[in-house]
């Protein structure tokens, strides 16, 4: 009978330690206008087997709990695919895009990815690539898989605006 309390305190005492032991990131500066936006970090992290996501709408954070550091990393790479970026308080998970961007003078430049739920987000979108010298005009509408940006800009600069808006995206192939 001791043997078993023992063993049931032990089990106990290991699992607490191993939730203590939980990779907690938080990241700010997300683009999160409406409830659709809050749903749709919510999707594309639920995707990751063993995070769970917290997305504050008000303070536009994404909060991403897991069991280690790598499963974290998974959501956050998650978040970016879904349409969204912002900056991480940890050092050991990043948010990061591969953009496909060149870092050079284009006239016109298709991106995909980004989440444009509603008119707010188009509106971001709009506030972002119109403050890249040199764009003209882009095409950006709601629920929209692909917009096109024309000009005579860089084209690594409208995804730095974008991210800076809290969005991301990629240079359609």
């Amino acid at each position: 009978m001791r043997i078993l309390f023992l063993s049931t305190v032990l089990v106990l005492g290991l699992s607490l330690s191993a939730r203590s032991a939980d990779t907690t990131v938080k990241i700010s500066d997300v683009h999160l206008c409406c409830k659709a936006c809050v749903t749709g970090v919510e999707k594309a992290v639920g995707k990751v087997e063993g995070v769970t996501v917290a997305a504050d709408q008000n303070a536009e954070t994404v909060t991403l709990t897991g069991p280690d550091a790598a499963t974290v990393q998974k959501a956050a790479d998650a978040l970016v695919a879904g349409g969204y970026f912002g900056t991480s308080d940890s050092d050991k998970v990043k948010v990061k895009a591969d953009t496909g961007a060149k870092g050079q003078k284009v006239e016109s430049l298709t991106v995909e990815g980004v989440h444009l739920c509603c008119r707010a987000c188009v509106t971001a979108v709009d506030e972002a690539v119109k403050a890249v010298p040199g764009v003209k005009e882009h095409n950006a509408q709601r629920n929209a898989k692909t917009f096109t940006v024309t000009g005579d800009f860089n084209d690594k600069e409208v995804f730095d605006a974008l991210q800076k808006a809290g969005l991301s995206g990629k240079a359609a192939k």
